[in-house]
């Protein structure tokens, strides 16, 4: 198959789902990382085709959602100051923190843009030379190669008026503890397949070898998807788990060596706290030393205070998988993407978002 639409055959997903029924002989748990493939799953139907004894729960694979609302707040307490111009990915600009949102800075005075690379970051610093531009790094190893070239380029050019805030994030640490917390019962995970194309399927083999844990590589097409939750329920019921790369059309066994390069050259590993998990050794992506200059959190004193998730949101839950977002008081009722009150309602990719949205068509 060489096309979209080969990859959304009604006849092919067909056929996989009905072979799905035909196999499966016990219930199987599967962990989704990835937001998009929440989304893809909702948007496609694929909950209402599968057997009843797979249950799908969704995990920590949204960076606006893990981000800390203390350092939500950091940005909002930057985007206050004077001189200063914020940029970031447009999810991150409505995310409420304890103080309010980007947004509503954005509505009182403060300099918020929204774009869609940090080399956009970049040319609003070359063209605003009296301001010092500040892009918001958060994301994983899908977004954090163009952060780093960005960075690069900005060394190059030696502007002294560009910043990121690191906030950036790596997954296997947080998927290693996941699984070394015994409430969460996983049988088998959905590796994410944008992180993947970065990072290569070989990087979740400790999952196989320390968990006994099936993975599966998955695109985000239907029939990817399908194959993917296919090759799960067979590694689980024959017992034999493995690192299966079901999207080997864009994913290597070694990921992609240059862009891992990049981030290699300007980041190096730090502890960082996640929303819902809590701190986690090497999870984080700080500016190496001799790019220190570019590294906001060096050049003003920004104080980062935890201070929690707001009363009666359940995201940090939701997050780690122990529930779904139903479960949550404020789901579908105070909280909604036209009023989020946690992070997981309000990025695009946030499970909360895609079960409001979908959820009813299941």
């Amino acid at each position: 198959m060489k096309y979209i639409d080969e990859y959304r055959s009604q006849e092919l997903v067909r056929s996989l789902t009905e072979r799905l029924h035909a196999k499966i002989s016990r219930p199987v748990r599967i962990m989704e990382v990835c937001g998009t493939h929440t989304i893809a799953i909702f948007r496609h139907g694929l909950r209402r085709m599968l057997p009843e004894q797979i249950e799908l729960i969704s995990g920590p694979g949204c960076p606006v959602c893990v981000t800390p609302s203390g350092v939500i707040d950091a940005f909002i307490d930057l985007a206050g100051r004077k001189d200063i111009l914020i940029t970031t990915f447009g999810d991150m600009i409505r995310v409420p923190g304890t103080t309010g949102s980007l947004a509503q800075a954005r509505a009182a005075g403060a300099d918020v843009h929204i774009v869609y690379s940090p080399m956009d970051a970049l040319e609003l610093a070359r063209h605003n030379p009296h301001k010092l531009v500040v892009f918001l790094a958060v994301g994983f190893e899908t977004t954090t190669p163009t952060i780093g070239a960005t960075v690069l380029e900005a060394a190059r050019r030696n502007m002294d008026n560009f910043c990121i805030f690191p906030a950036a994030k790596v997954i296997p640490p947080p998927l290693r503890a996941l699984m070394e917390d015994p409430k969460l019962q996983v049988d088998g995970l959905l590796c994410p397949g944008h992180v993947s194309v970065i990072l290569g399927s070989r990087a979740y083999g400790f999952l196989v070898e320390e968990f006994g844990l099936a993975c599966a590589v998955a695109g985000f097409e239907p029939t990817d998807i399908l194959l993917a939750i296919t090759s799960l329920v067979n590694q689980v019921q024959s017992g034999h788990p493995t690192v299966d790369n079901c999207y080997g059309r864009a994913v290597a066994p070694e990921g992609n060596r240059k862009a891992r390069e990049i981030v290699d050259q300007v980041f190096k590993p730090v502890d960082s706290d996640w929303r819902g998990l809590g701190p986690i050794p090497a999870s984080g992506l700080g500016l190496r030393e001799e790019y220190g200059a570019f590294d906001i959190t060096r050049r003003l004193e920004i104080p980062i205070v935890n201070s929690g998730e707001p009363p009666g949101c359940r995201c940090g839950e939701i997050l780690k998988g122990i529930c779904q977002p139903p479960d949550c008081p404020l789901f579908g009722r105070a909280c909604s993407p036209a009023s989020p009150i946690g992070p997981c309602m309000v990025s695009t990719e946030g499970t909360c978002a895609a079960w409001h949205r979908y959820g009813t068509l299941d």
